[in-house]
């Protein structure tokens, strides 16, 4: 009975020893701790980049030209085509106030489709609101309406997000 006890000690001193072996050791530790910190270093430089070209806010490009020199060089970028006096474009925008906040990545704008009719021409914006996705300076998708986004006034923030990050315009890494 005795040795039978002390098998049972031996076998659970060997499992912990064991559990023990299966842990890092501290230059591991040490490593991942380095790997983390310059995971998150980089994720503020390339966010502090982003910063200075204008991300983070959701504002007005304010003429034709601005338009096309500020797009042309973004990776992503969500572009709403609305009116002042369209109930359905204040919606549209209480969301992407709140989307260019969250999603530093992406650049977000909104252009008067009244007085750029160059670019509502060149872009066949016929319907508002239209939310254009750009990506590599290329228009890639555009968002008529509120049909992709459930069909209905009350959609919420996250499912315009849902939307967005389906057409990777948006990054799931950021939110």
């Amino acid at each position: 009975m005795l040795l039978q006890t002390l098998e049972r000690a031996e076998e659970e001193l060997d499992e912990k020893l064991e559990r023990m072996d299966d842990r890092p050791d501290e230059d591991e530790l040490e490593r991942l701790r380095r790997q983390r910190l310059d995971k998150l270093r980089k994720v503020q430089s390339e966010k502090a980049k982003w910063a200075a070209l204008g991300h983070g806010d959701y504002r007005d490009c304010v003429d034709q030209k601005q338009f096309f020199e500020e797009l042309k060089k973004e990776q992503r970028a969500v572009v709403h085509f609305y009116r002042p006096s369209n109930r359905r474009c204040d919606i549209v925008d209480a969301h992407l106030r709140v989307l260019a906040k969250k999603h530093v990545e992406t650049k977000f704008m909104r252009i008067d489709a009244e007085r750029s009719p160059f670019v509502a021409e060149k872009l066949k914006i016929w319907a508002l609101p239209t939310i254009v996705l750009v990506k590599d300076g290329k228009t890639d998708h555009s968002i008529i309406g509120f049909e992709e986004l459930g069909g209905r006034d009350d959609f919420s923030t996250e499912t315009l997000e849902r939307v967005l990050l389906a057409h990777e315009v948006l990054l799931e890494s950021f939110c």
